[in-house]
C-alpha cells in the first residue's frame, strides 16, 4: 500500500471535529488541580497545531496497513492517532490508565475508526512496528523522584535514593514490556528526556539503534519529541560508528 505524500484534508477535518467535540470541562480535572478551564483555552489550539507536526513527521517515517502501541495516548496523541488511522490505514492501539479522559477521548471520537483503550499498554497482545512513549517514563506525578533527577531538580536533602530506585525498576518494566513488542527493524516515537530508557534497552539486548537529530516542540508537557529508529542496517553501521 503507497504512503501518502500528505496529510489528506479529510483527516484534517476530523482532528478538527474530534477536537470541538472534546469536553475540555471534563478534562481541566483530568489534566490540573485548579485553573483547568483557562490550561484548555490556552492549549487546545497548540495542542492540535503541533500534533499535527508530529503526524506529518510519522507520515514520512510509517509504512501503510502496520500497527502501533501507544502508551498513556491522550489529548495530545489525537492528530497522530488519526492520521495513522485515516491517511496510512494503520491499526492503532491507543492505551491510557486514566478511565475519564479514555471515555471524554472515545466521545469525541464517535463515528471514527479510533478507539481508546482503559488498559496497561504492556498488556498488549501482539506486535507492533511503532511504538510511542511520550512524557511516560519521567511523569512527575507518578515518579516524582525519577523526574526530579531526570530534570535537574533533585534537592540533595529530600531527594530519596530508594524510592528512586523502586520507580527506576518499575519504568524499566514499562520499558522491557512495551519494547519487546516492537518488530525490529522499528520506530520509537519519544520524548527527548525518554531517549536514555529506550537506548538502555537497546544496549541490554544488543540492538542498533538511531536517535534522529530532528525534534518536534509539544504543547502539554513542553518536552520535545524525536523519533528513534531501531535494528534495520543503516542504523547499525551509523551506530558502530558513533561507537
Amino acid at each position: 500500500m503507497r504512503r501518502p505524500g500528505r496529510i489528506s484534508p479529510a483527516t484534517r477535518r476530523a482532528v478538527a471535529g474530534a477536537f470541538e467535540r472534546l469536553d475540555y470541562r471534563q478534562l481541566a480535572s483530568v489534566y490540573c488541580y485548579e485553573g483547568g478551564d483557562e490550561f484548555w483555552k490556552s492549549k487546545r489550539g497548540p495542542c492540535r497545531r503541533l500534533g499535527m507536526r508530529i503526524a506529518e513527521g510519522l507520515l514520512a517515517r510509517l509504512t501503510a496497513g502496520g500497527r502501533s502501541l501507544y502508551v498513556g495516548a491522550g489529548v495530545a496523541e489525537l492528530p497522530v492517532l488519526l492520521v495513522e488511522s485515516l491517511d496510512l490505514c494503520r491499526s492503532v492501539l491507543p492505551c491510557n490508565l486514566r478511565r475519564a479522559e479514555v471515555a471524554a477521548l472515545n466521545r469525541a471520537c464517535r463515528g471514527l475508526p479510533l478507539r481508546f483503550h482503559a488498559k496497561d499498554a504492556g498488556k498488549a497482545r501482539g506486535t507492533f512496528d511503532h511504538l510511542w512513549i511520550v512524557s511516560v517514563l519521567n511523569d512527575p506525578e507518578r515518579f516524582p523522584q525519577l523526574a526530579a533527577l531526570s530534570y535537574g531538580r533533585a534537592m540533595p536533602v529530600t531527594f530519596d535514593p530508594r524510592v528512586f530506585q523502586q520507580e527506576r525498576n518499575i519504568a524499566r518494566v514499562i520499558v522491557n514490556r512495551c519494547l519487546s513488542k516492537l518488530v525490529v527493524p522499528g520506530l520509537v516515537t519519544t520524548s527527548t528526556e525518554e531517549v536514555v530508557w529506550i537506548a538502555d534497552w537497546c544496549h541490554r539486548h544488543s540492538i542498533p539503534y538511531l536517535v534522529e537529530r530532528k525534534y518536534y516542540p509539544t504543547a502539554l508537557v513542553g518536552d520535545p519529541v524525536c523519533f528513534m529508529r531501531i535494528g534495520s542496517w543503516r542504523e547499525r553501521r551509523q551506530h558502530r560508528r558513533q561507537g
